[in-house]
């Protein structure tokens, strides 16, 4: 199994992933999943079978090739157009197909008028993704502050939350505009608990070059859960 740690860990970086969100959404432990890139141990079968299910690839494959060397011609293109990243809670219920609209963001005057006028404002394309929970939208990120789990121009799957004060779920991923000295500033965040106090909400970044940020809670002027992201590579 001399490849398969070195596999895993660029499999999970071509996903976009982090090592907690796999070892999450694989029902796995998150050191035993540290353990399983850094070499230190390997899977039992059924988790090995489960892994390989994930990323598409045989069992085979996983331990003794090595993956890292692309393959040629069409197949690359095939391999590389598109990720798929799902971010569900316990609670939602996949919905085997729907046609979310993709916006434009830059085009409207932010995301509160998106939110409040979408039925107004046309969609630039509609994505079509099954069984993922229902989304009320998508429109592309911008900046870095969420890298390596989501690019500049992934496409993120958004749920509005009507309810600021009280339907956050904590340490889950949102896409957020709040006001600050007459601006706007739209990004996406973890939402944590702040230190400060119930007022207060601690914006937090996957990478670590961004610092943590805390915000007042009133003056969040709109709020999305982030349902899934799409990474659309174009191959040259």
């Amino acid at each position: 199994m001399d490849n398969f740690g070195k596999n895993l860990h660029y499999l999970r970086l071509e996903s976009g992933r982090s090592q907690a969100e796999m070892a999450d959404s694989l029902e796995l432990g998150r050191t035993q999943w540290s353990n399983y890139e850094g070499g230190k141990s390997y899977p039992k079968f059924l988790d090995l079978m489960k892994i390989a299910k994930y990323f598409d690839v045989s069992e085979s494959d996983l331990i003794h090739s090595d993956l890292r060397s692309k393959p040629e011609g069409k197949a690359a293109a095939e391999s590389q157009v598109k990720y798929l990243n799902a971010f569900q809670l316990r609670t939602d219920h996949p919905v085997p197909d729907q046609s979310i609209p993709l916006y434009n963001l830059e085009a409207t005057a932010g995301l509160v008028e998106l939110f409040r006028d979408h039925n107004e404002i046309d969609p630039i394309d509609r994505i079509h993704i099954p069984n993922l929970p229902k989304c009320d939208g998508a429109v592309f990120v911008a900046g870095d502050s969420m890298y390596p789990l989501l690019k500049s121009g992934d496409i993120i799957m958004y749920k509005k939350v009507e309810d600021i004060l009280n339907d956050i779920f904590w340490g889950q991923m949102y896409l957020i505009s709040y006001a600050s000295n007459g601006d706007e500033f739209v990004m996406v965040k973890y939402v944590q608990k702040s230190e400060k106090g119930d007022e207060w909400v601690t914006l937090v970044s996957e990478n670590r070059h961004h610092q943590d940020k805390d915000v007042r809670i009133d003056k969040i002027r709109a709020l999305a859960l982030i349902k899934g992201s799409v990474r659309i590579n174009t191959m040259s």
